[in-house]
């Protein structure tokens, strides 16, 4: 039986005070979802521009090279395209990945969607919805290597392992659905194609963070005798009346398509499941205060603490809601509370009010 013998495209070296590492991988082309790179032009542009096609939907993404938290470093084909990309730590923001965990997140593990990788190659399910072939394409090989995707929530995966983050796949927890018993918390990414085990096992731990909608979507029984999976149930199939294919009430399929993730927001589902409300996947290379949340007990406390401090004695609740920004001080302005309206509106960001509240500590006006 071949189980573990996959083999990680990871690249180690060593960054000044810290180890660390990039992981090598490919954009291929799926059937449904892909994405374009275009790269900056020195003297001329000082920004990534990603096209990302989701389901016939396009999504525009610029991300200015200065506000990267990684480095960032390209690799072209002979027609001068930029086919892959590494992502590894900045020497110079050693102190900020600290801040975000690194040496204390090892009992925290991501799940990487191996088999949702699978899913999405050529000649995949994608093939089948798509009229390209037959149901031959519902069972697929698991890839021997993490080649990912932006449907594999790639980026996501390397951002988390420089991080220090504690690595599994779909077919450690197929295998052993106990192993998520050796973690305070749990991170899915866009595990969209699961087994049954591993959808009991990631649903009843105590403490899982859903950071990619679109999770736990179909269900999908494995063969390791020939290494591959078929679809068993979900995604419009064996019906098309059939969405998900665990009947989940959590279920946040309709955030997918928001791939800026501009007024990201924690929230908890019907379920009390800690989910995220947009796709991270590219949020993640520049935005530390998305990162920072993932550290902390419960990253939807945030919006709980804004409505209490403007609810209530606004001095009694102010150390409460500085604590969310790592802030120690017993005193807000009280004209502060239109931006946490605003907050609460989403007219403005969670990464807004935090720089303002930074902004205000820094300066001494919070104290």
């Amino acid at each position: 039986m071949k189980i573990f013998d996959v083999r990680f495209l990871f690249i180690v070296v060593i960054c000044g005070l810290l180890t660390c590492g990039s992981i090598t991988f490919a954009e291929s082309t799926p059937s449904n979802n892909s994405t374009n790179f275009n790269l900056p032009v020195p003297g001329t542009e000082d920004m990534f521009k990603f096209t990302v096609n989701t389901e016939g939907r396009q999504h525009f993404i610029n991300i200015p090279v200065s506000q990267l938290l990684f480095d960032v470093t390209p690799h072209f084909d002979q027609n001068g395209q930029m086919n892959s990309f590494n992502i590894s730590q900045n020497p110079k923001l050693i102190e900020l990945y600290h801040e975000l965990g690194y040496g204390n997140n090892k009992n925290t593990a991501f799940i990487y969607p191996l088999f949702t990788q699978a899913a999405y190659d050529q000649n995949g399910f994608y093939d089948y919805y798509n009229k390209k072939c037959d149901s031959r394409c519902l069972t697929v090989h698991i890839p021997d290597n993490i080649t990912g995707t932006y449907s594999s929530s790639i980026s996501g995966a390397t951002v988390l392992a420089l991080l220090g983050y504690s690595l599994l796949t779909d077919i450690n927890v197929d295998n052993n659905p106990d192993i998520l018993k050796q973690y305070d918390r749990v991170i899915v990414l866009h595990n969209e194609y699961v087994t049954k085990k591993e959808f009991d096992a990631i649903t009843s731990h105590p403490n899982v963070v859903y950071l990619y909608p679109n999770a736990l979507y179909a269900e999908v029984k494995t063969n390791y005798n020939n290494y591959t999976i078929t679809l068993v149930r979900g995604h419009g199939y064996p019906t098309l009346d059939i969405s998900n294919g665990f009947g989940w009430k959590s279920t946040n399929s309709k955030y997918e398509y928001d791939a800026e993730c501009d007024s990201w927001s924690f929230y908890v589902s019907i379920e009390n499941k800690t989910m995220l409300n947009c796709y991270p996947e590219y949020r993640m290379l520049y935005d530390s205060e998305l990162l920072r949340l993932l550290t902390i007990r419960d990253p939807t406390i945030l919006p709980y603490d804004v409505a209490q401090w403007l609810r209530f004695d606004n001095q009694q609740k102010a150390h409460i809601l500085l604590a969310d920004f790592d802030v120690k001080g017993d005193y807000i302005p009280e004209w502060v509370s239109n931006p946490a309206i605003w907050l609460e509106n989403g007219k403005i960001t969670r990464q807004d009010f935090s720089h303002l509240i930074t902004y205000l500590w820094q300066n001494k006006i919070i104290k």
